[in-house]
């Protein structure tokens, strides 16, 4: 793609200006139009012609690859699949129906707080993860990391075995040698043990922990969170008095504001925010703006995505940006406004107004990113606005025993570096990779003289302690855990441990001598005290079916500001204009790293770079430039004595001056798939810089490191996609801005045919969509889909089934975002259909476009015919037929795919026929939301409708009349089965930005 040339960033700005109105831009490789480009977008497939990878191809070569193509094809359809042996029931279970998939209500740990969802077991596989409609996190939603569990789960890589110094010892050794560890340890009440865990909310094992330090009151307890939430809390102190938690009404809020905080997007509570949000949206109006929201950020977040009004800021101006709003709001913050400023004072005033007219429907929400005082201005602004007690309420801290996370932490190296420390267990954390790097946690380990880890993975810690114990998975363990707003729920296990994996509960039960008791006996006995009800068996089974107790959630309370919080604020931000920022984030789906092995979400598209396999230094447009840097250029980035190398990758919407870093690559030690993945950077991550900081220098290098990004892989030619408009041009009956029209179908030369029965189809809602990828992840883990790896991504091969493509509306520095997921089509007038030689692709009595993969020969006619390039091809053998565990995770209902056929969307026909077996069997019709596709099913944002189109009562009927429905390319005549509904924003009147002019 684009070589180390920067570009010329003047020029593309001239051409955005003098196209003003045109169509949305995906890249500046595409506004650019480069040579080298352009031969890119021109290859029937993207770097796809070569038979053999690296081999040119002349005339003859190719005739022989005809040839043989032609002598085997009829050897395709006989093609020996791996064996696999059955082994039948002695006696068959009683209630488990043979093909019938079952499903269990849990809760999956993320960060230390609970998700909740249902799995799904096919005869005791855990194979699919969906969310659990009754859990207030989730509302029925999931998200990539959700997803991508189960993966996580039959994971080859995991640690597998009790290892002391290397060598695998049972799990009655490691029992045998605490015992006499803990018994010399009580003789001194504690004084040398130290626990170090990650964020606990689970309520059994604070318990365990709280009973074992009360028993040996010298011990102490550490908890370190790379991803917690520090600053929120503080913030809180610091306007409270005390660390309340904020939980947010969004579906009452007429205004949003975001001060760096991807509320959509946060693990713990997006998935729910993002219903909660649409929700709002959706009952918008012209003069009644309802969910209509702000955002200030440096780094582009599915927050952003769905802004109304977004403003590219630097981190380090977010305090001042906060600041001067506040002081707009009538709140006495002392000073004046940053000079750096100036430039955004009609935007801050019209926020303002704006904010003041919703009459207390309000929500300003601060990012962990940024420090205290941002989050107590925050505090500040809700309680002058009337918020509180509206859209915004207070709580009690989740979890209850709070402590600054980064000071814990500190304070255990400072007594390791002491040496009073002599056994340090570690449970589920990674410190060694995820500490702050001027802690020096290796070292500090090494004066450790007893070290015992607890994991999933032999990672870099485990590497460096004496004994390592594996860790259970959670869909194989017996736990329990807190939501967000303090919502219980019991971890249940789908499926024996397949390796000899142990619960903290079970090391934890170690220490405190009573390790003949299970994790089970523990949280059920734990909850039997915590309840005190008679009739406990009833209470219990109904948590395990329905995934909460309940009553168990935080109660609303009442919070009073303190009169001087204003004046109590530190220190405004330094905002040096002269000095590069440092932004750090944790990556969207990898997290801390702690995903770093999971494939599945390593070729994930990142949500608004698209980049797969790899991490980047992001820079604006103008802030390359200025630099002279190129895209996949390395450089050399420095912050105080720490450096990193890392290649560059240019994307509009950064904010100028800023450079983002996402944590989670680089892993020593990460498993066969994740190790030696990106740039580790948390050598730039230190006590005073957790998120970032001002300083930074770049020095250029003359090295080149390729970036697998998906967004340009094929060319759409310029034209409109993602038709847009605005809440007012809705109201005054204009579907779309820009005027545009669904076209009239071309004459056919075939008869149409009558659809007596059903008539499926899709509606893809693209105002709501945030461009998680969930979708993504939901049709991969539902349809068997397979992983290719950085390589074959490069050469425009990914396998996944559906894509979401990216788009830039507007001028180069500050364009808004948008997101158009594309699937198969199923169009009515197929153009794959036609020029398959093997009757492959055909089309169904109920409208589907599908797919015969034993007739494939894999001559990709359908997929040079399709103009949506939606079809994917088996280049090489991507599955993996040897790995046992592998085998177990796969959905037995979607064929597994071998090399050399066509794959693509299918409706996700299996749920189709599941549906129709149920019917028939209840003597009824299928019934709308009967089916429900994967993506459709994970999609937090309820932005895609699948139904019979035959039905005008079904909700995907009632979409279609929509005015704002129209369908991709209609104008070739292919007759799409899924359209889509335009992008709506309800930008404000003072602000509004005609981009479509």
């Amino acid at each position: 793609m684009s070589q180390l040339r920067p570009f010329d960033l003047e020029a593309l700005r001239r051409h955005l200006a003098a196209e003003a109105g045109a169509a949305p831009w995906r890249s500046l490789d595409e506004l650019a139009g480069r040579p080298e480009f352009i031969e890119f977008l021109n290859a029937e497939f993207p770097q796809q012609a070569l038979a053999l990878d690296g081999e040119g191809v002349d005339r003859r070569h190719v005739l022989k690859l005809m040839a043989a193509s032609l002598a085997l094809a009829g050897l395709g359809g006989c093609t020996r699949q791996p064996e696999e042996r059955l082994v039948p029931f002695v006696r068959q279970p009683e209630h488990r129906v043979p093909g019938k998939p079952v499903y269990y209500a849990t809760s999956a740990p993320i960060a230390g707080f609970g998700v909740g969802v249902l799995a799904e077991s096919h005869e005791g596989r855990p194979t699919k993860i969906e969310g659990n409609p009754d859990h207030p996190a989730s509302l029925g939603a999931t998200d990539a990391v959700l997803q991508a569990a189960v993966l996580g789960l039959y994971d080859p890589d995991r640690s597998q075995v009790v290892t002391q110094l290397g060598d695998i010892r049972p799990w009655s050794a490691f029992v045998a040698t605490m015992e006499g560890v803990m018994a010399a340890q009580r003789e001194r009440r504690g004084a040398g043990l130290r626990i170090l865990t990650g964020t606990v909310t689970s309520p059994t094992l604070a318990s365990q922990l709280t009973a074992l330090l009360a028993e040996l009151p010298e011990a102490r307890w550490h908890q370190w969170e790379p991803l917690g939430r520090d600053a929120a809390r503080a913030g809180a102190l610091l306007a409270f008095g005390e660390p309340l938690e904020t939980r947010y009404r969004l579906e009452q809020a007429r205004v949003v504001l975001s001060l760096d905080a991807d509320i959509l997007g946060a693990p713990a509570h997006g998935l729910r925010y993002t219903r909660e949000l649409v929700r709002a949206r959706r009952g918008a109006g012209a003069g009644n703006p309802r969910g209509r929201l702000y955002v200030v950020e440096p780094f582009p977040s599915c927050t952003g995505a769905l802004a109304d009004h977004r403003l590219p800021l630097r981190r380090c101006e977010v305090d001042a940006f906060a600041r001067a709003l506040a002081r707009r709001l009538g709140i006495a913050v002392p000073g004046a406004d940053d000079p750096t400023l100036a430039r955004h004072a009609a935007w801050i005033d019209a926020l303002a107004r704006d904010l003041r007219a919703a009459g207390g429907e309000v929500v300003v929400a601060a990012g962990e990113q940024q420090p205290p005082a941002v989050h107590a201005l925050a505090h500040a602004m809700n309680h002058a606005l009337g918020a509180v007690g509206r859209t915004v309420e207070h709580a009690a801290p989740v979890p209850a025993r709070w402590e600054d996370e980064a000071a814990s932490l500190a304070s255990l190296v400072e007594d390791m570096q002491a040496g009073r420390v002599d056994v340090l267990v570690m449970l589920g954390c990674n410190p060694v990779f995820t500490a702050p790097a001027d802690l020096r946690v290796a070292d500090a380990l090494a004066k450790v003289p007893l070290r015992i880890h607890h994991g999933l993975y032999d990672d870099e810690t485990a590497a460096l302690c004496h004994w390592h114990l594996p860790e259970a998975h959670f869909l194989e363990a017996w736990s329990d855990v807190r939501a967000y707003d303090g919502t219980a729920s019991v971890v249940q296990p789908l499926i024996a441990p397949l390796y000899e994996g142990r619960t903290a509960h079970d090391v934890v039960a170690v220490l405190a001598g009573q390790s003949g008791r299970s994790s089970h006996e523990l949280v059920r006995e734990h909850w039997r005290q915590a309840l005190g009800v008679p009739d406990f068996e009833i209470v219990w089974q109904r948590a395990l079916r329905d995934g909460v107790i309940e009553g168990t959630s935080q109660p609303a309370r009442s919070a009073v500001l303190r009169g001087d919080v204003a004046t109590r604020l530190p220190p405004p931000a330094s905002t040096a204009t002269d000095t590069l920022e440092l932004v750090l984030r944790p990556d969207p789906y990898l997290l801390d790293g702690r995903f770093a092995n999971n494939g599945w979400l390593q070729e994930l598209p990142r949500p608004l770079t698209k980049v797969t396999w790899d991490n980047a230094a992001y820079l604006a447009p103008a802030t390359a430039a200025r630099l002279g840097l190129a895209n996949e250029q390395v450089v050399e980035l420095a912050l105080g004595d720490a450096r990193v190398e890392a290649p560059v990758w240019i994307v509009p919407g950064v904010a100028a001056e800023s450079v983002t870093l996402h944590l989670g690559y680089g892993r020593r030690r990460a498993g066969r798939v994740g190790t030696g993945i990106g740039v580790d950077v948390q050598a730039l991550r230190t006590r005073g810089a957790l998120w970032g900081g001002l300083g930074l220098t770049i020095r250029p290098t003359r090295r080149r490191h390729r970036i697998a990004c998906t967004q340009d892989h094929f060319s759409m030619e310029g034209r409109d996609l993602v038709r847009r408009t605005t809440v007012a041009a809705l109201a005054d009956g204009a579907a779309h801005d820009d005027g545009a029209h669904e076209p009239t179908w071309n004459e056919s030369l075939y008869d149409p045919y009558p659809y007596e029965g059903h008539r499926w189809g899709m509606v893809i809602d693209l105002a709501t969509c945030i461009g998680c990828n969930a979708c993504v992840a939901a049709c991969t883990a539902e349809n068997n889909v397979a992983v290719v790896g950085k390589d074959q991504v490069l050469r425009g091969r990914e396998m996944q089934w559906l894509r979401v493509d990216r788009y830039f509306d507007g001028p180069l520095d500050d364009p808004a975002l948008l997101h158009q997921p594309v699937p198969c089509m199923h169009c009515e007038t197929a153009p794959c259909e036609v020029v398959c030689p093997v009757n492959a692709t055909v089309h169904s009595s109920e409208g589907l476009n599908e797919m015969v993969y034993n007739r494939c020969v894999g001559t990709r006619y359908c997929s040079n015919n399709c103009p949506y390039k939606v079809r994917r091809f088996n280049f090489y053998l991507f599955q993996d037929w040897n790995t046992e565990s592998y085998k177990l995770g796969r959905n037995p209902d979607v064929t597994v795919r071998s090399r050399g056929v066509m794959e693509k969307c299918t409706y996700c026909v299996q749920r189709i026929e599941e549906a129709r077996i149920t019917a028939m069997q209840e003597g009824r019709t299928i019934r709308d939301g009967d089916i429900v596709t994967a993506c459709q099913q994970a999609c937090p944002a309820d932005a895609i409708v699948f139904g019979d189109l035959n039905d005008p009562s079904s909700k995907v009927a009632a979409w279609h009349r929509d005015p704002r429905n129209y369908s991709l390319l209609a104008e070739l005549g292919t007759r799409p089965r899924t359209t889509y509904l335009g992008v709506v924003r309800d930008p404000n009147p003072a602000l509004a930005k005609d981009r479509t002019a």
